[in-house]
Order: structure tokens, then sequence, then C-alpha cells
């Protein structure tokens, strides 16, 4: 009951209306779907203690609602939600608890995703991405819905090595790279945009969402905490659209998908290039998304219980191999003083390394072969050092995956249960389709479904709504070798088909 004005101060009266209209704006219990309205703001999330930022990290929200559905795509620049990072594990819960209560907005139509750059976000981030929402909220507007497709394929590249031994290894600065000899392939990348234009209906575009496969890891030459390319493209497409325009940055499938020369060591890494050219593409697509329909809005949230992994014959088998390795390494007479030099003397001239040519020609001559014969010596213990390099190298990419699988083994046993709950939420806006996960899907699942949807415009997100490591294929937490994604991560090899199916079923009820 709306109180009278003798019951009220005036102010408070004020307080009361707005509080009804919009619980029955949001209410989810309308007869009937009405005109969809947006709305969208976003929240500098910067953490103060991290110093001055190359450039803000934003808590973005975007509400959208037809008088019968509320949702809310809310996205943040930060690692990801929860688990890692600065994002505390009650986090979703609290922003979740806080919107329902303030704008009864149901907790299972919020889709927050994380953009998974490395920047450092405040303490209050739950706070202020509750702000970002409450604020989309206060201004909603008509609008128009324009989808399409772009494309960027410069600015990302498949982080997994094909390895000729049949194993795979990936690129990370946490360990060295195995030889190029051993090298035979790469893995695909997915370079579409999928973008959703909502336009004000005076023709002024409100908000651009936009879902791109990459890890968002570059940094800037100067080192500060930054959104980084991600950051940079948003930045991009506000600055060429104007009039409050708010670009959303959905993480795809990019749990494999790392960024342009990400080992370079030529020269400093800069983000701002290759943002500048994915929201140059993005904005590409924008323009070829001309708004044209008011828009269904739908969302179906399902929770999806996945096998959690049982590490102990893998952690065995690399523990043996650990052993091995270090078995294989032989002394040789020289150290690092003593090889660089050599090495570059003998790539030099490799027929006469040690003296001019005429030294050796003359000793030849003579019957000796004092030159000959301290080559073949330092060949030998070059090449027994470089082996000694290259085992070395392996083992820290062996160590490294070894203690994640370790950790990942304690935490599964730690559950106290053989499954780990998820959500797969589905969201339908006009012919926006997008599916969500939350873990770090690799690029071949999302290829996946799109190509199985009966939807063509359809976009897969991870890192959204929790956070549960890596999610590789099935095929890639079988390989035999050692990467990140296949032992940074919670989930046995049965979980792909699982969630593929999840996910199919809840795009076939979008269209229902």
């Amino acid at each position: 009951m709306i109180p009278t004005l003798s019951q009220k101060s005036p102010f408070r009266v004020a307080l009361v209306l707005i509080a009804t209209a919009v619980e029955l704006l949001f209410s989810t219990g309308a007869a009937s779907a009405g005109p969809l309205r947006a709305g969208v703001a976003k929240v500098d999330i910067s953490s103060p203690d991290a110093g001055p930022p190359n450039g803000p990290m934003y808590a973005k929200a975007l509400v959208l609602t037809d008088g019968t559905t509320t949702a809310v795509i809310a996205t943040v620049d930060a690692v990801a939600i929860g688990q890692i990072g600065t994002i505390r594990n009650d986090y979703l819960a609290t922003v979740r608890a806080q919107l329902q209560k303030e704008l009864k907005i149901p907790p299972l139509n919020v889709a927050i995703n994380a953009s998974h750059c490395h920047g450092i976000v405040c303490a209050d981030v739950a706070e202020r991405t509750v702000q970002a929402v409450r604020e989309a909220a206060k201004n909603l507007v008509p609008v128009s819905v324009g989808v399409a497709k772009g494309s960027e394929d410069r600015v990302q590249e498949n982080r997994r090595l094909k390895l000729k031994s049949g194993r795979e290894a990936d690129v990370r600065h946490a360990y060295s790279l195995p030889p190029d000899e051993e090298i035979a392939a790469v893995g695909p990348i997915d370079p579409q945009i999928g973008v959703l234009r909502l336009d004000r209906k005076d023709g002024r575009t409100l908000a651009v969402v936009y879902n791109f496969a990459c890890h968002p890891i570059q940094g800037v030459p100067n080192g500060r905490n930054t959104a980084d390319m991600t950051g940079f493209a948003s930045q991009v497409i506000e600055d060429s659209l104007g009039d409050g325009a708010i670009a959303l940055f959905v993480q795809g499938c990019g749990g494999d998908i790392n960024p342009i020369r990400y080992k370079d060591v030529a020269g400093p890494r800069d983000a701002e290039t290759l943002g500048n050219l994915l929201g140059l593409s993005t904005m590409k697509a924008v323009r070829q998304a001309k708004p044209g329909e008011n828009g269904t809005l739908k969302v179906i949230n399902e929770p999806l219980a996945l096998p959690r992994a049982d590490f102990a014959e893998r952690i065995d088998l690399l523990e043996k191999q650990q052993l091995k390795l270090l078995a294989s390494l032989q002394g040789t007479s020289l150290n690092l003083k003593t090889f660089l030099p050599l090495v570059m003397r003998y790539k030099v001239d490799s027929e006469f390394p040690s003296y001019y040519s005429h030294r050796y020609l003359h000793d030849r001559k003579l019957g000796r072969d004092d030159l000959d014969r301290l080559d073949a010596e330092n060949r030998r213990n070059m090449e027994q050092y470089i082996r000694n390099i290259h085992t070395m190298e392996e083992l820290t990419r062996v160590q490294t995956n070894l203690a994640l699988l370790k950790m990942h083994q304690a935490q599964n046993i730690a559950a106290g249960k053989r499954t780990l709950d998820v959500e797969v939420v589905g969201m339908r806006i006009g012919e926006f389709v997008l599916v969500t996960f939350p873990g770090e899907l690799t690029v071949e699942i999302g290829l996946n479904l799109k190509k199985r949807s009966p939807y063509p415009m359809t976009f897969i997100a991870g890192y959204t709504n929790g956070y549960i490591y890596y999610a590789p294929t099935t095929e890639q937490l079988l390989n035999p070798g050692a990467a990140q994604e296949d032992s940074d991560t919670l989930v046995a090899p049965e979980w792909q088909p699982l969630f593929e199916a999840k996910a199919e079923e809840v795009l076939r009820r979008l269209g229902a």
C-alpha cells in the first residue's frame, strides 16, 4: 500500500512511489510482453591501491525489460568472477541479492561476465557493480535492436602447440617454449565478433554488446593497471559512437587464445595497438547492425552438474616424467660463461671456428689434428649443454603444470562430492543469441556450438557467473603432455558432451 501524504513527508512519498514503480516495471508476472526498453551505465572499478591506472577499468551494466521479463548483462574488467584475482567468491551472490532486494530483478536473470584482463579492481567492486545496474535501471528508454557479425584475425593466436611427438604444449610466460623443430602445428582461432546494437528511437546508439575470444593479457609499456586490449577496444567504440553510448565487452571462448606475439622480447608489449584494431573491426560490424526491430527478450538459466576430475594417475605419470628428465641431465665442462662465446664462434664459422683457415690447412698438411680434435670436443660439449637446456625447459613446464594438477586434485577431494555445479545461461535479445558458461572455454567448443545452433547469430561466452578455471575439450584433457588448459582445471574429460548437450537444449528452448 502506498502511504498517504498525511502519513509521510513529501520526500518519503516520492521515494516510495519510485520504488513501487520500479517493482511494477520489473515484475515478471506481467500479463504480456511489451516494447523492449533498455538502460546502460558504467562505474569505475580501478583499484586505488594499485597505483594510477593506465586507463580506467569499469563495471558496465545493460538492463533490458519488456514488462514481463527483465534481464541484466553486466561486464567487469577483471580476471574472473571469484576464485582468482581480487573479486571475492561471494561477489555474484552479493550483487544478485542486492539487485533482487532493490530492483526486484530475478537473480537468475543476471549474467555477469569478466573480460579476463589481469587488472586489479577495487575492494568494493560488488557495490559498484550494483551501482552500475541501479543507474542503468533508472534510465530505461525504448530501443530498437540490431545484430551483426564482424571479423578480426590480426590480434590473436591459438597458444596450444601440437608437437611432432603427439603431445601438446602451450605458450605462456611461466615457462619456455619447446624447440621450433619439435612443433608441428597450432590450433584454430575464432575471428568472429558478435555484435548487439541497441538504438534509442531517435537513432542514437545507446549500447553495443560485443563478443570476441581472446585473452586480454598483453599489458601496456608503462606496466600500469589496465583493462588491456578490450578496454582500449571499448574506448574506440564509445568514442566513435558518441552520444553517451556504452560498449560492453563479453569474453568468448578464449581459454587457449593469446594476443598475437605474446612472447615477443624485442619491444614492450602494448595492448593499445591490438585494442584499436579490435575496436575498429567491431565498429564495422556495428555499422552493419541496422536496428529495425523492437526485439524478443528471453532468459533461460539452467543448472548443470559436471564430473570432477581425478588427477591421481596424471600426477603419478608427470612425477615419473620429472624423475626421468632429471636423470637425463649430464655434465659438461661448459658453463654459461664459456658456452655463449663458443656457440657464437661455431655459428659464425662452422668449418674453421677456432682460428683462421690457413692454420687448419697448415696443420693438416703437416699431419696434425689439434684444432680438429678441439672442435670435436667443443661440439660434443655444446650439444650436451643444449640438450641440458631443453631438458631444463621441459622440466619447468612439467613442474608448473604438475603443481596445478596437485592443487586442483586437492580442491576436488576437499569438495566432498564428485560433481561440480555450474550455471548455463541462454539469453535472446531479438536475433542476438548468447549462451554462457563459468569456465575458460577453449575455442573449439565455441566453434562447435555456433555450428550446431539453429540461429545464425549465436555467440558463446565463458567467464560468466562464476569461475571454475579452464574448461578444455575432452581431447585436450587427454593430452599426454602438459599444457595449462588441461592442468589448470577441475573437470573430467566427460564434461564437454554434457555441457554441449545442455547448451543445445537451452538454444532450442530460446526459440520456443
